[in-house]
């Protein structure tokens, strides 16, 4: 088998400089991005939004350790990175809690994780952090928007990448390597594995915050600093306080974050309801913050009023931006091609769902030990063990607490057990064979 420069590089060959391409410009690209620049290797990423920086996506993160394990290596910047979270607990119909325990947990949002990723990735100033000052040793950031990438080939000892802009302009870019970190959606799966699909799972999340200091004493004392949850036949919403605008954890100004499951049959209208914008566009996949059609979204405030305890109603009613994410599976069966040449992480290697609260954490660990592989801390075998092995496993964990709670009437019991078991730290899991078989 002919060795490429990534097995060069694992085997004794670290030091040789390397240029890598990432496709995608969001936090699994960012964060791999980082962690190859800090070993002194060149990145360039490769972002298809026509726009410099990516919006606010309104969304809060559950930060495993992975996530702050990454933060701790690699972040430079000197501010807090989330809101403490110190019990968990759940909620009966009437709002009272029937079931609470001990523990203690970090919430951030993709904003705040998004910009400090992009200070210290490529010196992009924002009002959540001071840019920290550079290091000589590390290699050069380059961050490309407006990049469609349409294909790629091998070219000598590397790959070309080629794109297109929203212009029409094209052109490529040639690297050593070629990162796949463009989500669940990913064009570079897309092209190695076309017969891989994403796929609809039958339920949505709808999402959104409120600022703390508009919630009412009982929202308060139910969401502050406590994981909240509420169970019943086809539906699971949880909530929790994440920082507020530009990254602020005073209280009063932070936000309560609420992810709200309710089934959605696959060709139902309530289906294409949901997913058409004020518009009249049919979304496939998310329904961004502002566009939700009202109509559609005022049912679904009534619906709420009826059926959830009355802080997560209000929460739920009192969002003055919400939007909808589509839940999908996706798996791919490896995680590197063309002898290593590219490889893939994140949601573009397996799109997890997110009752496992584990896609930012399974970008964080895939780009640190993609790193420690680079720089020849681990071994190839090892890398892609742990690798795939985390994508397979949790993808199926994902896949069975999602039928658990919403295709299931189970005892609350059953779902608790659920989410202890989803919060084990990565390092204490044992995979099954299947898992790591490659």
């Amino acid at each position: 088998m002919a060795i490429s420069s990534t097995h060069q590089a694992a085997e004794g060959q670290g030091s040789k400089k390397l240029h890598f391409v990432i496709v995608g410009g969001s936090l699994g690209g960012l964060a791999t991005g980082l962690a190859l620049k800090a070993l002194g290797h060149d990145t360039t990423i490769l972002e298809r939004n026509p726009v410099p920086l990516l919006q606010d996506q309104g969304a809060g993160i559950v930060a495993g350790g992975d996530t702050l394990e990454w933060f701790k290596r690699y972040n430079r910047c000197d501010r807090p990175i989330a809101v403490n979270s110190q019990r968990r607990q759940y909620l009966d119909k009437d709002g009272n809690i029937v079931h609470k325990e001990e523990m203690e947990q970090n919430m951030t949002s993709w904003d705040l994780a998004y910009n400090l990723m992009r200070a210290n990735y490529d010196g992009i100033e924002s009002p959540y952090c001071k840019v920290p000052d550079p290091v000589p040793e590390h290699g050069k950031a380059t961050h490309l928007h407006d990049r469609q990438v349409t294909g790629f080939k091998e070219e000598g000892n590397g790959i070309r990448v080629y794109w297109k802009t929203s212009k029409g302009e094209e052109g490529s870019t040639f690297g050593d390597i070629l990162i796949g970190a463009d989500g669940p959606s990913s064009t570079v799966r897309k092209i190695l594995e076309p017969g891989v699909e994403r796929k609809y799972a039958g339920y949505c999340a709808l999402r959104g915050t409120l600022i703390e200091s508009e919630a009412s004493e009982a929202a308060k004392e139910a969401f502050s600093h406590r994981f909240t949850f509420f169970h019943c036949p086809g539906v699971q919403i949880l909530a929790y306080l994440i920082p507020g605008k530009d990254g602020t954890i005073e209280p009063g100004q932070r936000l309560i974050n609420f992810v709200y499951y309710t089934n959605f049959p696959e060709g139902s209208a309530e289906l294409e309801e949901i997913m058409t914008d004020k518009d009249g566009r049919r979304r496939q996949i998310t329904i961004p913050p502002g566009v939700i059609n009202q109509d559609a979204w005022e049912k679904q405030r009534k619906i709420a009023r009826e059926r959830l305890p009355p802080q997560f109603a209000e929460i739920v009613c009192g969002t003055k931006k919400p939007f909808v994410q589509a839940v999908t599976d996706v798996l791919t069966p490896q995680n590197e091609y063309m002898n290593g040449k590219v490889v893939l992480i994140g949601d573009a290697l397996a799109g997890f769902r997110p009752h496992t609260v584990a896609s930012t954490s399974q970008a964080a660990f895939d780009a640190m030990i993609y790193a420690d592989y680079i720089s020849g801390k681990v071994s190839r075998e090892e890398w892609k063990r742990q690798t795939v092995g985390f994508a397979r496993y949790i993808h199926k964990r994902g896949v069975d607490m999602g039928v658990r709670s919403q295709h299931e009437d189970l005892p609350l019991v059953e779902h608790i057990n659920d989410r202890n078991r989803a919060s084990v730290p990565r390092e204490q899991e044992v995979y099954p064979d299947w898992a790591i078989a490659v």
